[in-house]
């Protein structure tokens, strides 16, 4: 239990608020008002859409494919946060962790003096390049869909940190020293050309298009062209077809820990005290309240309890976006970033946390001077 607790924190956290808050306000038919269904269903489709397609190999194989064009060690670090900062506008930022990390830490052992920089700079790109997009990261989604966004207003709220966050990225990459390519940490390159060869056999166009399609489908549904419940009967469908197998890989909790909150803060609405409480609070401080709050429970559960007490869309969304730097608990991509590396043998924890919490502060400084002088 204990062990349970400890890996889905979040996820307990937010059925005890639900469990507590169901004391205040008795059970009723009014808590399925609370449950965005549309939010579930585009995240367990989305999901669903980008099991199928990694388990293809693709983007292990363009990665690769980028990778072998490296000239040293500067250049390798360069492309793999490139590719995580783009990769994860598409397929979230900790599915781009959990697909790229594992090939960078194949590329520098963890002993290496570039191991450390390397998933540093992929876990920072990751988070700030999901910020572009509705389907970048889930409190993006949860957003874009409550407030009803539009899509320009969306993508011209979060290009200019966007951009100024690749730039930052880039000068952090300048920072490892441009050693001589070659065998990068260990792995020898007839053995990265021989697993890429086989990736590339079990990859085919003919694998990825139904995957692909799906993707798209999810799209169209979250630019509200096709409605969700269309969108979750065809991905369904499709998957049971295609490969039932894929249920499995479904962030189960993730879904359930959305549920929770729904619960928490619909009921919290009814309590008008605290919610006027809250609401004095949040209203005029969106940025900041997100971006702090952030740094305590996450930026997603950040962004579902203060979105039932504000209007200000725009500032909530860089506020808890941007509060995805800074602790390792700000963004749940950065802790699973830091288990993948932590887990290696010969890994420097001590280092990688010291390094990870100075990077992360003072991109998080720069980043919210800049949105609170240029961008709200």
């Amino acid at each position: 239990m204990l062990a349970f607790i400890k890996r889905e924190f979040v996820l307990c956290a937010a059925v005890l608020a639900a469990v507590v808050s169901a004391f205040f306000v008795p059970p009723s038919a009014e808590y399925i008002g609370y449950i965005d269904f549309k939010v579930l269903a585009l995240l367990f489709c989305l999901m669903l859409a980008v099991a199928g397609a990694g388990k293809t190999g693709v983007f292990q194989i363009i990665t690769r494919s980028l990778v072998s064009r490296a000239r040293g060690q500067r250049s390798l670090v360069m492309i793999l946060s490139a590719a995580c900062f783009f990769v994860s506008m598409l397929i979230t930022n900790d599915v781009a962790l959990i697909t790229l990390v594992p090939l960078a830490l194949l590329i520098f052992t963890p002993s290496s003096p570039a191991a450390i920089p390397a998933v540093i700079s992929m876990t920072v790109a990751a988070n700030l390049g999901s910020m572009l997009t509705p389907v970048g990261n889930p409190q993006n989604l949860y957003l874009y869909t409550l407030f009803g966004m539009g899509t320009g207003e969306f993508f011209l709220t979060m290009l200019p940190p966007v951009c100024l966050s690749a730039v930052m990225i880039v000068v952090y990459d300048f920072t490892v020293k441009p050693a001589a390519a070659g065998v990068a940490g260990g792995v020898i390159p007839e053995e990265r050309e021989k697993t890429q060869t086989e990736e590339e056999n079990h990859c085919s166009l003919k694998s990825i298009a139904p995957w692909a399609a799906m993707f798209a489908i999810c799209i169209l549904s979250v630019l509200r062209v096709l409605d969700w419940r269309i969108m979750l009967a065809i991905c369904v469908a499709a998957t049971l077809v295609l490969d039932r197998s894929l249920f499995k890989k479904v962030d189960y909790s993730l879904l359930i820990t959305f549920a929770a909150f729904f619960v928490f803060v619909g009921n919290i609405r009814q309590l008008p005290q605290i919610s006027l409480m809250l609401s004095s609070v949040v209203q005029g401080h969106e940025f900041a309240a997100g971006a702090m709050l952030s740094q305590v429970i996450s930026n997603v559960p950040a962004a579902m309890l203060l979105s039932g007490f504000t209007g200000d869309a725009r500032a909530l969304l860089l506020g808890v976006d941007v509060g995805g730097l800074g602790t390792p608990v700000a963004s749940m991509a950065s802790l699973i970033s830091y288990k993948l590396y932590a887990s290696c043998s010969g890994a420097k924890r001590g280092r990688f946390m010291g390094v990870f919490l100075l990077v992360n502060f003072v991109m998080l400084a720069v980043l919210s001077a800049a949105c609170r002088a240029f961008f709200l």
